[in-house]
């Protein structure tokens, strides 16, 4: 089959419910769809058959609600079509009811205290705005139905129903400006997101005799290998052959479900690898990000491979990030990030510009705390990430502006593209962009978005377009407020967008973003340096952070507490995991086979001796002294690390217990860690009990 042809044959899409829906229902539909509102129950009804029936000529079995709880990934309870059987037979059914609304029983996914886990009651609503589709698994063909999830008492139990109130609360802010610059035809704004990608691929058998690995997603024990990414020959090499087959079947898959795969390459790191999507609606790409990553899973395991997500999975090369792509689009078409020609003269985009900057400097520590998980506490600061530090890049023509407009309130010009010549009469002359890119900016421009660099690659975006959203909706807001009142539009929006750079210069840097300059920079001004996940949760229920969500209604008080407590908690027993499988490994794997190895040393010594007195065996003596020393100190730092996980037990307070594992389990673990990783280098290979980082990363 054609990509034209296969793309989106597995979606529900505009087009199909254009051919199955009577015009009456399919008008009412994309009504919702565009401005909103409730569907009648009557083409509830007509929609649901129509849906079921086309899932069914897909070869489906079952439906469900497919959702995204506070665990970090889908969820998904699959019902059949089948209804109960008279005389012995039965018909197939999906109801409006079925279709709109579910229950699935909550008390098992995190709720941070928002319920009692005796009460299991919980509802998932359809998001009519995102494309049911189908899935093919080893389970069946499954109906999946997007849905938000909330408990009985109303709370968002989720990821999405945050974010789509956020996406209506930056519309509606949005469109008070545009109309304010008379482009009153705009109904609505909508954030559109592109979420690149990046991945581990390695071998499933050496996958599987590696504990960390399975339980953590990370290796936890590994000296690096002698080659890791300094010849930079990895990236946007030749991609190999079992790689490309995966890459192959990975894009059908993709494709069959509508999601716009369009960029594959290999990244900087051995074994790592990148895919990037065409912008989709906020909501839509959050969905398709996650199905993206749970399919990269499944069709590895079919080439005898493994999908690794985590942040850092290998010490020492490159980890793994998630670049979300994030713009502005009117209903009629607009990009509002497109600055044009002459920026310097469009006072919108200059508006836009200077909010997003308040924004961002105001609410940096939020935007941070999106970002903030375990696996990224290990990628984050390093030279192959954005700092914990949030700022903007802008590049050196609006960069130029902002400077104008700073020291004197207007722009006089602009800085201009140039052309490249390279030299040759065959080859084109290029027109160049006005500015570069910043690869080690958190929050940079790129031409006609801005890209946020700090998602983890495990991660949902949804808390990075949720914030983002709601800050940027904040600061529309109050320009809004101040030039609806204006007796002079264009005076008082020139000095506005004056006022909002100068107050939030200091969140612009074009540097090097990577340099210990820059966090001695960052901190003369006063721009916050989060470093870990558990310094970065504060920040979702600081006074500040409450008044914003609770002015646009996306989370109440109690909703931000709960994922505050989530977060901790998700530390706590993350790391209680990691520290728990490296003291399986230490005690079960690497410590006898250190034993051993001595033992056997010990014994080549005494056999050497004993046949030629003469001999020298200084080396042999060396090394069974230096691996006892290894042996030594990593018993005593095991003997660290199991106390201090005793003592978690005896603490109740979830961010306490988090803040003992940030300073003592993971420091301990590091400590146990040191040695065995030396150890490596010297017990024999024919000994070693798991595959090494040369295995994994060069043997695929």
């Amino acid at each position: 089959m054609r990509i034209p042809e296969l793309f989106g044959s597995n979606v529900f899409n505009e087009s199909v419910m254009r051919e199955r829906l009577p015009e009456k229902e399919f008008g009412e539909v994309m009504q919702v769809i565009r401005s909103g509102g409730q569907l009648s129950m009557q083409t509830a009804d007509v929609v649901a058959e129509a849906m079921m029936n086309w899932a069914l000529e897909k070869g489906a079995t079952h439906y469900t609600h497919w959702f995204q709880p506070l665990n970090g990934i889908t969820a998904e309870k699959h019902d059949s079509f089948l209804t109960y059987p008279k005389e012995g037979k039965t018909i197939l059914r999906l109801t409006g009811k079925q279709l709109i609304m579910g229950e699935p029983d909550a008390s098992s996914f995190p709720t941070g205290g928002l319920r009692s886990t005796h009460y299991a009651r919980g509802y998932t609503a359809w998001d009519i705005t995102s494309p049911a589709f189908v899935k093919e698994m080893t389970a069946g063909t499954i109906l999946c139905i997007p849905t938000v999830f909330v408990s009985y008492t109303g709370e968002a139990l989720d990821n999405k129903t945050p974010l789509l109130r956020s996406m209506q609360a930056l519309s509606a802010q949005a469109v008070r400006i545009l109309h304010l610059f008379g482009k009153t035809d705009v109904q609505k704004v909508e954030p559109s997101v592109g979420a690149e990608q990046e991945y581990f691929i390695i071998d499933k058998e050496k996958y599987l005799k590696r504990r960390d690995l399975i339980y953590s997603g990370r290796t936890l024990f590994g000296a690096r290998a002698p080659k890791g990414q300094e010849l930079e020959d990895q990236y946007f090499g030749v991609i190999r052959d079992r790689i490309g087959s995966f890459m192959h079947d990975l894009n059908i898959e993709l494709w069959k479900m509508g999601i716009t795969a369009t960029t594959q390459h290999n990244e900087v790191a051995p074994a790592q690898h990148e895919l990037a999507p065409i912008y989709s609606p906020c909501n839509v790409a959050v969905d398709q990000n996650q199905l993206t990553m749970e399919t990269m899973k499944r069709v590895a395991t079919r080439h005898n491979l493994v999908c690794l997500l985590h942040e850092k999975p290998f010490d020492g090369v490159n980890g793994s990030g998630k670049h979300n792509n994030w713009s502005l689009a009117t209903d009629q078409g607009e990009n509002l990030l497109d600055p044009g020609k002459t920026p310097d003269r469009n006072l919108q985009f200059l508006l836009i510009l200077s909010c997003i900057m308040a924004a961002i400097d105001r609410h940096a520590d939020l935007l941070r705390e999106t970002a903030a998980n375990v696996g990224n506490d290990h990628r984050l600061g390093a030279d192959e990430a954005p700092p914990a530090i949030v700022s903007i890049f802008l590049g050196d023509q609006l960069d130029d502006l902002v400077s104008q407009i700073c020291s004197s309130g207007v722009a006089a010009g602009c800085l201009h593209g140039e052309t490249l010549d390279f030299g040759v009469s065959t080859l084109p002359v290029l027109s160049k962009d006005a500015t570069d890119r910043n690869r080690t900016s958190p929050f940079a421009f790129t031409g006609n978005k801005f890209e946020f660099r700090m998602v983890g690659s495990s991660d949902s975006v949804a808390g990075a377009n949720t914030v983002l959203n709601t800050i940027i909706a904040e600061a529309f807001c109050d320009a809004a407020d101040i030039l609806e009142q204006s007796p002079d539009f264009e005076h008082d929006v020139r000095e506005l967008i004056a006022k909002n750079m100068i107050e939030h210069q200091r969140i612009i840097f074009n540097g090097n973003s990577y340099s210990e300059e820059w966090v001695r920079e960052a901190a003369r001004r006063g721009l916050p340096n989060l470093r870990t996940m558990v310094d970065a949760i504060p920040a979702l229920t600081t006074e500040k952070a409450v008044r914003l969500f609770e002015k646009f209604g996306i989370f109440t008080k109690n909703e931000l507490e709960s994922r505050s407590e989530i977060l901790y908690e998700t530390f706590t027993k993350v790391t209680a995991i990691e520290a728990h499988t490296m003291s399986h490994m230490a005690g079960k794997h690497y410590i006898p086979t250190v034993i051993h190895f001595i033992t056997r040393m010990a014994d080549s010594i005494c056999k050497t001796t004993e046949a030629c007195p003469e001999a020298d065996v200084s080396v042999q003596k060396e090394l069974l002294m230096e691996a006892s020393r290894l042996l030594a100190d990593a018993k005593a730092a095991l003997r660290t690390l199991d106390d201090d996980c005793e003592k978690l037990n005896t603490m109740d307070d979830p961010k306490q217990i988090a803040l003992f594992g940030n300073e003592h389990i993971i420091p301990d673990m590091k400590a146990l860690r040191a040695p065995i990783d030396r150890l490596e280098l010297i017990v024999d290979k024919d000994l070693w009990p798991v595959p090494t980082y040369g295995d994994l990363m060069f043997e695929v």
